[in-house]
């Protein structure tokens, strides 16, 4: 898991915008469009970054369709040590 968050935070051109979301669902919960109108992004590029950490498991999903919301999944939270490190560099 360690390598995944690495890669998806840090080793890709997308990381930082991947890193501001992780931050920002780990604040509260919210669904794709909270979350391009709170990091100031378009919605399409924030379903992209949610598709990488979903397909990753960094983040997992609750609700249906477009009233889903997103969180840190249970094995980003396992290694939360190594997130808010990667979080720290990339930010």
């Amino acid at each position: 898991m360690e390598a995944a968050l690495w890669y998806v935070l840090s080793g890709t051109r997308g990381g930082a915008n991947r890193a501001r979301i992780l931050r920002a669902v780990d604040e509260r919960p919210r669904n794709a469009n909270q979350l391009a109108e709170a990091l100031d992004l378009d919605y399409k590029t924030i379903r992209h970054h949610l598709d990488v950490l979903a397909d990753n498991n960094v983040i997992t999903d609750s609700g249906d369709d477009y009233g889903k919301v997103y969180l840190p999944s249970e094995a980003a939270r396992a290694h939360w040590e190594t997130v808010e490190e990667i979080l720290e560099e990339v930010e």
